[in-house]
């Protein structure tokens, strides 16, 4: 299964979305996480400690001898009209990380508009970063997005700072010693969840 994680707008939580996808799909069969975005930043986080799966290139990818059960693309932000057709056609399942602020909103949109026009493009939306309460941020977006129709994961990414402790220490989540550490995990768990309940769909 191939997953890619792409985004109209930086600061979504699109590189920490493809780590934590391709930890939980590490569990299942081997996955390779492919970091296509020219910041590198699955890389850099691969760099500092010690992740479950390999982390490459797009150009050391081609070179691996041996298929991977799963695959997860981390891609640059903002990818070009091409581009954008080039990675909805060469994989299972587009994810779209969104904050749910109205800057992340307005990239959503324009990047949801762009796939509309192609022949092949699933994909599913994923709230990130949603504040904690009393915020009701996450719970208003939900339903707006719900009431467009678009088609958006049930769970949702929780804002916590032991993302940015994961991602110094160059770990998934659930390995950072942070009381939030688990309920982190459990988030990004309940996402993959959904996306191996979709695989039987995926190109019907």
């Amino acid at each position: 299964m191939i997953v890619t994680v792409a985004s109209f707008k930086g600061g979504v939580g699109k590189t920490t979305t493809a780590i934590h996808l391709a930890a939980f799909l590490q569990g299942y069969a081997e996955t390779l996480l492919i970091d296509a975005d020219p910041n590198q930043s699955a890389l850099a986080w691969a760099s500092r400690g010690e992740l479950p799966f390999v982390v490459v290139d797009q150009w050391q990818a081609r070179e691996l001898p041996t298929p991977h059960g799963h695959v997860v693309i981390d891609t640059q932000a903002r990818p070009i009209a091409d581009d954008l057709a080039l990675l909805a056609a060469s994989c299972d399942l587009l994810i779209l990380p969104t904050t749910p602020d109205i800057l992340a909103l307005d990239a959503l949109a324009l990047m949801v508009q762009h796939l509309a026009g192609l022949p092949i493009a699933p994909y599913r939306i994923l709230l990130t970063m949603i504040p904690p309460y009393p915020s009701r941020a996450g719970a208003e977006v939900r339903a707006m997005l719900t009431t467009t129709g678009l088609p958006l994961l049930e769970g949702g990414i929780r804002r916590y700072a032991v993302f940015q402790k994961a991602a110094l220490a160059g770990t998934a989540v659930y390995d950072v010693k942070d009381p939030k550490a688990e309920l982190g995990w459990q988030d990004y768990a309940a996402i993959g969840r959904e996306i191996l309940a979709y695989e039987p769909r995926i190109g019907n």
